[in-house]
């Protein structure tokens, strides 16, 4: 394949109110706000872009497996399993709310955790082994 897909830039999140929402990114998840209108707005977190978008009642990004479990579509990375206590605990302080950190049978733990519409996240305690290499080790000098 010569043009090969680089990274996702973007993901689009479904919110009732866009100011609401993006107060919420930015309070919470210290997300950067980029660009904001009355149908949508372009946050910067964990290296790309979330456009929260106002959607109609009752929308959010999960999504029901084939056994009937809601299912969250973005994983977020932290460094280890300090990390991922750490990140958690500052959730559950500021009244996020979060589920019990978990083994799902592979490397690292995870916990999932809600935004004000529902839309439900993931949180690995793995980094992928690449993004460390490329852009975390230049920083560890």
């Amino acid at each position: 394949m010569v043009g090969k897909l680089l990274r996702i830039g973007t993901t689009y999140i479904p919110v009732s109110n866009v100011e609401t929402s993006s107060e919420w990114y930015i309070t919470n998840l210290e997300a950067e706000m980029s660009y904001m209108d009355s149908s949508k707005a372009i946050l910067n977190i964990a290296n790309q872009s979330l456009f929260l978008v106002k959607a109609k009642d009752d929308q959010s990004s999960n999504f029901y497996d084939n056994e009937g479990n809601e299912c969250f579509s973005m994983t977020f990375e932290v460094d280890g399993i300090q990390a991922l206590e750490s990140i958690r605990n500052e959730f559950i302080k500021k009244k996020i709310r979060v589920g019990d950190i978990e083994n799902r049978g592979h490397i690292g733990r995870n916990f999932v955790f809600y935004d004000l519409d529902g839309n439900k996240f993931d949180v690995w305690s793995e980094v992928s082994p690449d993004f460390k290499e490329k852009y975390l080790a230049p920083n560890l000098n």
